[in-house]
């Protein structure tokens, strides 16, 4: 993967619901053998060193269960780390239930964002290589800094108080299965399909009145080349952004394995509309309405 300058204060992670989302699903023992794991996370490395379709995951390993996909990020997470990879938040993936259907996955997910995966747009327009991804796609967002870590709760308020600023940002997913045909565990395996994330500029929460209101309500227009492709409204992600940062709070809480979240942090809280195709050559924007939070312009390479 091509990397991203890093931009100034962003903390690194220190190491180790409307309608609510259920995370009843206990962290069990893996279900898979030993073998079966070195070799999932063995092929999650080589897939992001040398991207290619395969055979989705769970196709191959009948087993796999979301909670082995996230063990196996894990190893690909430190194989990062190892080589000099700095974790600077998290992605939230498929929090936006009118695609669900689509593709099969029912239940959002979360994955990491690194120094070399982020890219801080500073109000001008953004180009971005797509070398080294697979199939991408583009997901408008609102993404989040933390200033302290965020309380086990729904209430917006408490939740509103753990963060600093708010931004529009965009995110690339990627999938390495053809057709984009994936079930959960893929996704969680795959760090949940992250590939890249633009953020937009940031605006401090203490500025934005009656936010909380406000982030359900918020709309989004996608564009490509001055041609609107999509529109989506803040509500779709679980009923609002910040019930996206309530969902992640609570799965973490029962994954005792991974990094619980820390002041520093980029929470990106999921697409506001359905994910996209792109390709190099094209020119995308988005504009937004309801919140002042301005749009993004990016060019692909």
């Amino acid at each position: 993967m091509g990397a991203f300058s890093h931009a100034k204060g962003r903390a690194a992670i220190p190491a180790a619901q409307g309608r609510q989302v259920r995370i009843d699903r206990p962290q069990t023992d893996s279900s898979m053998t030993p073998d079966a794991a070195a070799s999932l996370a063995r092929e999650l490395v080589a897939l992001h060193e040398a991207p290619r379709e395969v055979p989705a995951f769970s196709e191959r390993y009948p087993d796999l269960t979301p909670e082995d996909g996230y063990r196996a990020a894990q190893r690909l997470h430190a194989h990062r780390v190892a080589l000099g990879w700095t974790p600077v938040g998290r992605k939230i993936g498929f929090t936006n239930r009118t695609i669900w259907p689509r593709y099969g996955v029912f239940e959002p997910m979360w994955g990491f964002v690194y120094d070399r995966t982020v890219r801080f747009a500073d109000g001008r327009p953004v180009t971005l290589p797509l070398a080294g991804l697979a199939q991408p796609r583009i997901e408008p967002e609102v993404c989040f800094r933390l200033k302290a870590p965020p309380p086990r709760t729904r209430d917006s308020a408490e939740l509103l108080a753990a963060i600093e600023w708010i931004a529009h940002s965009i995110e690339i997913v990627q999938c390495h299965h053809p057709g984009w045909k994936i079930k959960i565990a893929d996704c969680t395996a795959d760090n949940g399909l992250h590939g890249r994330l633009i953020v937009g500029t940031p605006v401090p929460v203490t500025e934005l009145t009656e936010l909380a209101a406000k982030l359900p309500a918020l709309e989004v227009t996608l564009a490509k080349s001055g041609r609107e492709i999509d529109r989506g409204v803040g509500a779709n992600v679980l009923d609002s952004p910040l019930y996206a940062l309530a969902f992640l709070v609570e799965v973490l809480a029962k994954q005792p394995d991974a990094p619980q979240l820390a002041a520093g942090e980029i929470i990106s809280t999921g697409t506001l509309t359905d994910a996209h195709p792109v390709a190099s050559g094209e020119r995308w924007s988005t504009s937004l309405r309801g919140l002042p939070l301005d749009g993004l312009e990016v060019a692909f390479a």
